[in-house]
């Protein structure tokens, strides 16, 4: 079963970066690379079943999801179980294109891509710090994530307040309009 969820998950992160020639900076010069390919550590297991279920962000919800790390990358949640929060990194594996300017939750004003939090990106990572609640044997129970069922998983770090966390911290546009969304 497992490596037909690893099989599922490659295929949707394959999917979505088309295994082509990019080009990438090197000094003044473009050069092409063989390619960029992406492999799921495990898959995510979610309440939420499709992108309209999935809240705006996650912290805001309490309910848990399981991250399924593949046996073979079960070693490396040793000590794990030490952190009270982490870092999951995904692939938003439904994100269906992207435009550069967008409409957000708490704005009825157009702002560019890359100053929001929108889903739908050239590179649809996902980044999300949850709360680890427990962790048995190669399952990750947390809380915090907002990642639909089935998300492949791409890595997890502990998250480290004293590292992680910055001392002064701007929101830019989003200033005074957290927790007021349109719906």
């Amino acid at each position: 079963m497992e490596e037909n969820l690893q099989k599922q998950a490659r295929l949707h992160v394959g999917s979505v970066i088309p295994r082509s020639d990019r080009l990438i900076s090197k000094g003044s010069r473009m050069r092409k690379t063989e390619r960029l390919e992406l492999k799921p550590i495990g898959i995510i297991h979610s309440p939420y079943k499709d992108r309209g279920q999935s809240p705006y962000q996650g912290r805001r919800t309490r309910k848990i999801s399981r991250i399924e790390v593949f046996k073979g990358f079960e070693e490396g949640l040793q000590d794990i179980e030490g952190f009270s929060h982490i870092i999951v990194i995904y692939w938003f594996h439904k994100s269906q294109g992207h435009h550069l300017l967008v409409r957000t939750p708490w704005d009825d004003i157009p702002h560019g891509l890359f100053a929001t939090r929108s889903p739908h990106r050239p590179c649809p990572l996902g980044l999300t710090v949850v709360e680890l609640v427990a962790r048995e044997e190669n399952i990750l129970k947390v809380k915090g994530l907002d990642a639909i069922d089935g998300t492949p998983l791409l890595d997890i770090t502990p998250y480290v307040l004293s590292i992680d966390e910055g001392s002064v911290v701007k929101s830019g546009w989003l200033e005074g309009k957290l927790g007021k969304e349109r719906c």
